[in-house]
């Protein structure tokens, strides 16, 4: 029976990749998005898809959400839990509102998704990846929410681990440094980009398929005795720390 892979957030950027990538692996994928017309849009163009609309930080939309999966497929094999917001700001002008938009989306969104999917991944002894980001390692100006959802995904994702190993549930995290989206490349200035480059040992953004590579190896048979890890796939701006980029001209 073919695999079936849950992505959220499948409508565009990381999570459209992951989800190429998936039906390139042979599986099937559900698209989950609360973008309705995008999704709709770009499911249409692929096989093997199912496209669901729906908001993952409310719960009965979660439930629905599962249930819609499992009477297309009969099963569930691997959830990665990528919606999120970006939302940025200095921590003197972070609204309570905006906390919690970040919040809802980026931890609440996992921990219902990943609760609401346990019972089916138990059957399938399937593996949850969780997309956090390099901001959830290191701290940085202006991240006060979106940084803090991030490390709470990854300590989750570690909780997780350690809870549904015992039912073969494998969870694991990925967590990106700057990745060329569109979204990215609009917002980034040309000082933005020239900064990062000099701050990454390989002196470029990632690609949204390089991501989409780790989050597919992590939910295959290929990473079967890994569970609660974090990769962070970010050319290796975590590992270098602050840095001092002009010693290296």
């Amino acid at each position: 029976m073919e695999r079936l892979a849950i992505v959220t957030g499948a409508a565009r950027g990381i999570g459209l990749a992951t989800t190429d990538l998936f039906l390139e692996m042979g599986w099937r994928v559900a698209m989950v998005d609360r973008d309705g017309t995008e999704l709709h849009s770009v499911a249409a163009e692929r096989e093997n898809v199912l496209a669901v609309e729906r908001d993952i930080s409310d719960p009965e939309a979660v439930s629905a959400m599962v249930a819609d999966c499992l009477q297309w497929a009969g099963r569930i094999d691997a959830l990665i839990n990528n919606a999120g917001v970006a939302e940025f700001g200095p921590v003197g002008d972070t609204e309570f509102a905006m906390w919690r938009r970040v919040m809802e989306t980026n931890l609440d969104g996992v921990f219902l998704c990943t609760q609401a999917c346990s019972d089916a991944l138990k059957a399938s002894k399937g593996a949850v990846v969780n997309i956090a980001s390099i901001s959830g390692l290191r701290a940085s100006t202006l991240r006060v929410a979106y940084g803090t959802s991030k490390a709470a995904v990854i300590q989750l994702t570690k909780q997780h681990a350690a809870e549904l190993g015992e039912f073969g549930i494998r969870v694991n995290c990925v967590a990106p440094g700057p990745v060329r989206t569109k979204l990215a490349m609009a917002v980034h200035t040309q000082e933005i980009i020239d900064a990062y480059h000099d701050a990454l040992p390989l002196n470029r953004y990632g690609s949204e398929r390089e991501i989409a590579e780790a989050i597919c190896f992590l939910a295959s048979d290929k990473a079967s005795y890994v569970t609660g890890q974090v990769l962070a796939a970010d050319g290796g701006f975590e590992a270098t720390g602050v840095g001092l980029p002009a010693l290296r001209r």
